[in-house]
């Protein structure tokens, strides 16, 4: 391992491109702890301690998806999900939209006017997003006792440069990402959220620490707060039952076989050889989980607030009962929008009739299928038979922590359950694998053997 590792950084392109993308993500930690000038770090630190309402939970929980900093509100609160959700719009307008739908078949030119258009929408969401964040938190009391007016209250012209700061924040982010895509390894997007998610990992081992160790030692089972070694056992096992259950889904194929025709050139026959079409099991990445999350987010942040205001009303209390993360109901409504997104976003990005019309035109045919309708007809039975496979593990990923969280670590150290079997651990593995296939495009184009390869 160490051998490869001196191969890599000794090829000078590809040592420029993983120190450039180090100093990028070095940058993104930097502004992660700048706070705005209207906020007291320490006053916001105390409110989110004391919080009662569950809202602070279900903000950090939301952070894990979009690299961002809301509960300290920093210069970079809002993260790259302007970014991703206006990527999302347009990519989904794309195939509703005619005139969006010709930009696409352009190519490079259609592509990066595409891509002008999402900067535009990523500024716009950014300003109505950073409005209304600073506009709760002035009427929270966590404010700079220095910027207070008489009144009380924040000047409005304080109020503007936060806002303008946070757009400008998460503007900065957006165009890292791009720095890292063009100039650096990996995809710039995924690594700024993977980033974001491993800086987590020093407080989730320190909390599981206290958790496992109480005056100095361990002990059997579970009790007065202590994590029993039986349950680390557990973890661990978890750990690596999660994490090769990823590459597996991850980098799973339903491989269906082709036949190329034959044709006569001169006096040489070429084509007549057999391949392979692969789909991939998971063919919606971790979107799924992260539009069902962000969803049923706010339901859960509105119910949690009015039973907080309101405790008495037995509504209320319904109503935030459901859509706790912990309940039957949450987990039956989490796993039915998981699966609805897997197929939603497959429908958008897979599209048979195209695939079936390319072999076609390219003079190839899947064995047993004529060519169109019937290999359209084919290939959009084999997906949903797949899709239906990745959405289960995709469903078994994302409810692992409320599990874990319920029954083996309690709920408030669901942070420890959210890092060791989870989202997060699905989003970082899923990084890693596109980011060593990265690296070995450039160690095959050398002749060099890959980073997984044996010698």
């Amino acid at each position: 391992m160490f051998h490869k590792i001196r191969v890599v950084f000794s090829i000078p392109e590809l040592r420029q491109k993983i120190l450039l993308t180090l100093g990028l993500l070095a940058v993104y930690r930097i502004g992660w702890y700048i706070p705005l000038p209207i906020i007291d770090p320490v006053k916001m630190r105390d409110y989110w301690a004391a919080d009662t309402s569950g809202i602070g939970g279900l903000i950090a929980h939301a952070t894990i998806f979009s690299g961002s900093q809301l509960q300290q509100l920093t210069i970079f609160g809002l993260g790259i999900m302007p970014y991703i959700s206006a990527s999302i719009i347009f990519q989904l307008l794309a195939t509703v939209y005619e005139p969006l739908k010709q930009l696409q078949k352009e190519g490079e030119s259609g592509r990066k006017k595409i891509n002008e258009y999402t900067r535009y929408a990523t500024v716009l969401i950014c300003l109505i997003q950073s409005s209304v964040f600073v506009a709760t938190v002035g009427r929270m009391p966590v404010l700079n006792d220095a910027l207070v007016n008489a009144s009380g209250q924040i000047p409005f012209s304080w109020l503007f440069v936060s806002v303008l700061t946070m757009t400008a924040g998460s503007t900065f982010l957006m165009w890292l990402g791009e720095q890292i895509d063009e100039y650096g390894i990996g995809n710039g997007i995924s690594m700024l959220i993977m980033a974001g998610i491993i800086a987590g990992l020093p407080e989730a081992l320190t909390k599981l620490g206290a958790s496992a160790m109480k005056n100095g030692s361990f002990q059997l089972g579970t009790s007065s707060g202590q994590m029993g070694v039986e349950m680390l056992i557990l973890l661990g096992i978890m750990f690596v039952t999660v994490i090769v259950g990823v590459i597996f889904i991850t980098k799973g194929q339903r491989r269906i076989p082709t036949q190329s025709a034959k044709h006569v050139r001169g006096r040489k026959t070429v084509g007549g050889t057999r391949q392979f079409l692969p789909l991939k099991v998971n063919q919606a990445g971790v979107m799924p989980i992260i539009f069902a999350s962000s969803l049923l987010l706010f339901p859960q942040a509105f119910f949690s607030y009015m039973y907080n205001i309101n405790q008495a009303n037995e509504w209320w209390r319904f109503c935030n009962d459901i859509f706790a993360r912990e309940t039957f109901a949450y987990i039956v409504m989490f796993i039915g929008m998981i699966f609805f997104f897997c197929y939603f976003w497959t429908a958008v990005t897979f599209n048979p009739k195209d695939m079936a019309d390319n072999l076609k035109n390219y003079g190839t045919f899947i064995p047993g299928y004529r060519p169109g309708n019937r290999t359209a007809d084919y290939l959009e039975k084999v997906m949903i038979r797949i899709t239906y496979v990745g959405a289960s593990f995709l469903s078994l990923v994302a409810v692992l922590p409320s599990l874990v969280a319920t029954w083996v670590v309690g709920q408030e150290n669901y942070l420890i359950a959210g890092f060791f079997g989870g989202t997060s651990l699905l989003i970082v593995v899923s990084v890693i694998i596109d980011l060593v296939d990265k690296i070995d495009s450039h160690l095959v184009m050398r002749n060099y053997k890959g980073l997984l390869e044996k010698k």
